[in-house]
């Protein structure tokens, strides 16, 4: 009987595509199916399937981060583009009004970074939660 989703190969044995007939296990009285080594390998992030050798989005990489913390315009696009209905916004950084939406949203964040684990320091140099807290006015 082959189950759903999987194919007969072959031998006469069923797994899925992309995958090959490796044996009975007796254990677990089941089947074993293996990877088929014909394949390219790919490195999957997130939702995004990549070649080996691909970059993956901004918001991961240097050029995403803002050396003061946080992650910068092209950083913010970058996971919005790879996270489609994401609303990650900005740090509030500025003067903003007691008990405003900006206010609540900062208070917010500073509680949950400030429990954090985590040195705020490392070789010397403070780390990106240290950072993150400072740009927030934390």
């Amino acid at each position: 009987m082959v189950k759903k989703g999987k194919k007969k190969g072959s031998d006469g044995k069923a797994c899925w595509e992309g995958f090959y007939y490796g044996g009975y296990d007796e254990k677990n009285e089941k089947d074993i199916c293996l990877p088929n080594p014909k394949k390219k390998k790919t490195a999957k992030y997130g939702s995004i399937v990549m070649k080996k050798g691909g970059s993956t989005a901004a918001w991961t990489r240097k050029e995403g981060k803002n050396p003061t913390g946080g992650l910068n315009a092209k950083g913010v696009a970058s996971y919005r583009a790879e996270n489609p209905g994401s609303k990650l916004k900005m740090a509030v950084t500025g003067k903003v009004k007691r008990g405003s939406k900006a206010s609540k949203r900062r208070k917010s964040f500073c509680a949950r970074m400030k429990g954090v684990k985590g040195p705020m320091r490392k070789n010397g140099k403070p780390t990106r939660k240290a950072l993150a807290l400072r740009k927030w006015n934390c």
